[in-house]
């Protein structure tokens, strides 16, 4: 980790794609960050305990344990740090837990360093829905597969004989999104 400047906002990035994490560190940095990296949860709390930071970009699904936990921890930490959220596996049930435990926002990827950026502008507000219209039918199936796939810690086979369904039939599921 490099030396800090304390008039630049530092910003934990954690993320297990390395490419992703590497381009992402530098076009922060380039929009004024001190950015410091961690390819899991387990490696960025040190990081976090050392020095907090006010800033956070946190991927949901990583080696180890969750992004989920680090928001939480990085909240009790300092509860004016602003955490966005990435994930390749959008859904309400995880963005509303993501809020609840402390982040600021929560983004599909692929994000850009600019979508971040915004992204912390942003505050989280719990009494607005996530979602102003009715989600439909098979956006409901979806969410609850992927609430189910999560509880499975991702293993298909298992969310399969836990939902009653054919195991290719899921895969089909979970490739297709409804939104």
């Amino acid at each position: 980790m490099s030396q800090i400047n304390n008039d630049t906002p530092t910003l934990l990035l954690v993320d297990d794609d390395a490419t992703f994490r590497s381009v992402l560190a530098r076009a922060l940095e380039k929009r004024g960050f001190s950015v410091s990296t961690a390819d899991s949860v387990e490696t960025a709390l040190p990081l976090a305990q050392a020095n907090p930071p006010e800033f956070a970009v946190i991927d949901l699904k990583m080696h180890g344990a969750s992004g989920l936990v680090l928001v939480q921890a990085l909240h009790e930490l300092d509860p004016a740090t602003r955490i966005v959220m990435l994930t390749g596996y959008a859904s309400i049930a995880t963005a509303v837990e993501a809020i609840k435990l402390g982040a600021t926002q929560y983004l599909s990827k692929p994000a850009n360093a600019d979508e971040i950026v915004t992204a912390f502008g942003h505050n989280a507000n719990p009494d607005v829905p996530v979602e102003a219209q009715p989600a439909t039918v098979d956006k409901l199936e979806w969410e609850h597969i992927n609430r189910v796939l999560h509880e499975q810690q991702d293993n298909i086979s298992s969310t399969a004989r836990v939902l009653n369904m054919h195991r290719r039939t899921l895969q089909r599921k979970l490739a297709k999104r409804p939104f």
